[in-house]
């Protein structure tokens, strides 16, 4: 979701105002999912590397998110929506993951629809962290080296029930992955779209699927002639 800060900068205004402004467009996109029957979002939120920001604009963004979660949790209900978190949790400030913790619980016998938020995420880290738990199966003797496959690998991700994207939208024109879902995007078709995220509304959102839906999907495989 990029381009907040420089939404912000266009207009003179606070970088703050911009990731104001783009939370207006996480609730947009939730309720075009919901439209267009698409059952998982997962949104790159915060990733591990932002840590590195200025302290006043973490802080902000931490206040930003507990004001969302609040402000919104009713909707989520109101649409039987799941929320869920993907990353190093235990990094988030303590009110905050007593305000995700919430309704992660309450939200958690929805089945419909899905909205994953990665906080402290890093695609490296979260491998890692597979590998981290891979290991101990080994070292206990409940997995045999030998045994490990892909399958069973994808089993240690953060979410391992969610299936893999089949689409991943960048906005503000940026052209990588910058650490996201660096295993389950193997397949996932890309859209680059120039649009800052604080503007990417229902009809940018519409335009993204209409491109995805003209995609030939061959999975490594080879067309077949008709």
């Amino acid at each position: 979701m990029d381009g907040n800060g420089r939404w912000a900068k266009k207009r003179m205004l606070p970088r703050i105002k911009g990731h104001e402004q783009g939370s207006q467009s996480v609730i947009s996109a939730i309720r075009s999912c919901k439209k267009f029957g698409i059952k998982y979002l997962t949104l790159y939120a915060f990733s591990v590397e932002n840590w590195a920001r200025p302290k006043d604009e973490i802080s902000g963004l931490m206040n930003l998110l507990i004001r969302f979660i609040k402000k919104y949790e009713k909707e989520l209900h109101a649409n039987k929506v799941r929320l869920r978190v993907l990353g190093r949790m235990e990094d988030m400030p303590e009110d905050v993951q007593v305000a995700l913790n919430k309704v992660i619980e309450d939200t958690s016998c929805y089945t419909e629809y899905n909205l994953n938020l990665a906080l402290s995420y890093g695609g490296r880290t979260e491998i890692v962290s597979a590998c981290t738990k891979i290991s101990r199966k080994v070292l206990s003797g409940a997995l045999k080296p030998e045994d490990i496959n892909e399958n069973n690998f994808a089993d240690n991700l953060y979410l391992p029930d969610i299936p893999d994207p089949d689409l991943m939208i960048r906005t503000s024109g940026e052209m990588r992955i910058s650490n996201f879902l660096l295993w389950q995007l193997s397949y996932a078709e890309f859209y680059i779209t120039d649009v800052l995220w604080p503007d990417f509304r229902e009809k940018e959102f519409y335009k993204a699927l209409l491109e995805y839906s003209n995609r030939d999907r061959r999975f490594g495989k080879v067309q077949s002639e008709q």
